[in-house]
């Protein structure tokens, strides 16, 4: 996550602890997949999840022990996902186990099921914050997400939330199909007066890979974040206090730089000291992923390169299993990083990007990420 409140604006961010210190990595942010079943049928979802029963699913006790063994490992958030996590019958009562553990619990979730009773439950289970997924403003959304009304569904549980004081915020997913909603997302972040919202950039997983081709060009890439670093001086001028962040794409940690010194040099070298304590993309170390079924992935969008299961050997034992190649050649990919990246300037900031999308286009995991929207002029400048 590149935080543009923190680094473009100098606003401290809600977790400067997390991204920005010698131990950001030292542990990782887990994501847990609490279910695969969805009511919503969205364009890019990574876990290709559907409205139907699952088998094979962690049980509750199954995940009070997972929870149990994260917390002695003391990891510092759990992001419960999905699927849509609230189709989980046992939601409020694991997450509790979670938060009575000392772990940070966070939910993402497309918002739609979120009554007032429910958004009740979420502050009574301890959640810190509930990102709700919005892909657009009204028609835009429904047709994105596959159902109608579920615009209108998500703003009520973003509202719901709101009212019930549990910390809320957006996550939108940045395509060539709902790029042009993006002015009226900030419309409605300033309206609504919402906290936080994070813009994805999209991941090539999933039902996502069948939409690659409606992704963002480079230049309509750098056209957005030229739009987002403007509404976040504008939300800057204005006292707003939205915290803005990018994510999936630490190029965006490069672009914010090179702008940055333009505008202010002293500034722009604080932001790098601070990206380079963050480090980059972090998969296989700083996030890791459990599945519906307890598979171990280096991070979500990974879905079929599995560390280990948690019927058979504990989270903290796979995640510290140095015999696992992959996990070793993550933890060092500069050694195995190809192309442009090697010889990247920013390699230091970025540390390859993402490499599902590589591995999706190239069919090879050490390729630059097409993603990329930097020139080599700069990269590479002589």
């Amino acid at each position: 996550m590149i935080n543009i409140t923190k680094l473009w604006c100098g606003i401290p961010g809600s977790m400067d602890q997390l991204r920005y210190s010698r131990e950001t990595h030292q542990k990782p942010v887990v994501v847990w997949n609490t279910t695969q079943r969805c009511n919503l049928h969205c364009l890019h979802c990574y876990s290709k999840s559907e409205n139907l029963i699952y088998s094979n699913e962690l049980t509750t006790e199954e995940a009070k022990s997972f929870i149990k063994d994260i917390s002695e490992f003391k990891i510092p958030v759990l992001l419960f996902s999905g699927g849509e996590p609230l189709l989980r019958h046992d939601l409020f009562e694991v997450a509790r186990s979670a938060t009575e553990a000392g772990i940070r619990a966070v939910l993402s979730t497309n918002g739609t099921l979120i009554t007032e009773a429910k958004a009740k439950q979420l502050k009574n289970a301890g959640f810190s914050y509930v990102g709700v997924s919005l892909d657009g403003i009204g028609e835009t959304n429904n047709k994105f997400r596959g159902k109608p009304e579920a615009f209108e569904l998500a703003t009520a549980g973003i509202r719901n939330c709101i009212k019930a004081g549990v910390k809320t915020g957006l996550r939108f997913t940045v395509t060539r199909y709902n790029l042009k909603d993006v002015p009226e997302i900030f419309n409605f972040i300033e309206t609504q007066e919402i906290p936080r919202v994070c813009f994805y950039h999209l991941a090539y997983a999933g039902r996502g890979t069948a939409i690659t081709n409606d992704d963002l060009t480079h230049g309509e890439t750098r056209a957005f974040m030229d739009y987002v670093l403007k509404k976040a001086d504008s939300f800057l001028n204005k006292g707003l206090k939205t915290e803005i962040l990018t994510v999936d794409n630490h190029a965006d940690a490069a672009y914010l730089y090179l702008k940055l010194k333009e505008k202010d040099p002293k500034k722009a070298e604080d932001a790098l000291d601070l990206l380079k304590l963050n480090g980059g993309n972090s998969s296989g170390a700083g996030i890791a992923c459990v599945d519906f079924n307890g598979n171990v992935h280096p991070d979500q969008f990974w879905q079929h390169c599995i560390l280990g299961n948690l019927r058979t050997r504990k989270f903290s034992q796979i995640w510290t299993d140095n015999s696992q190649p992959l996990l070793q050649a993550l933890r060092n990919r500069t050694n195995h990083l190809q192309g442009r990246c090697e010889e990247c300037r920013f390699l230091n900031i970025c540390n390859g990007n993402l490499r599902v999308r590589a591995e999706a286009v190239y069919g090879d995991i050490w390729a630059p990420d097409p993603a990329c929207y930097l020139t080599h002029e700069e990269t590479n400048p002589t």
